[in-house]
């Protein structure tokens, strides 16, 4: 009898949400709003959630939209899709609103 092993066809690590452990609230706010389950629920209650399929992520920024707590969740945008705002009181221009 053989072996037979699989093993996840990666072509590169993704990391499209960045979560802060110290700001997020484990509210799971992100695992209800994304439209594809990129997260799943952290086990624990309090705790953040698994970001449990970083490659499926389609880039939409819905789970740092409607994150209620602010810092707790970044959206890491590819680089050809970085948004940036010019700030109309500073002139600053920034990557986050």
């Amino acid at each position: 009898m053989s072996k037979v092993y699989a093993m996840p066809n990666v072509a590169t690590p993704s990391t499209p949400v960045k979560i802060d452990p110290e700001k997020c609230i484990g509210c799971n706010t992100c695992v209800n709003t994304c439209q594809i389950d990129v997260f799943m629920p952290n086990p624990e209650k309090g705790k953040p959630p698994i970001i449990l399929h970083p490659d499926e992520c389609w880039y939409c920024g819905c789970c740092h939209l409607d994150c209620p707590t602010p810092g707790a969740l970044l959206f890491n945008w590819p680089l050809p899709l970085k948004p940036r705002w010019r700030r109309k009181e500073t002139g600053v221009i920034s990557q986050t609103r």
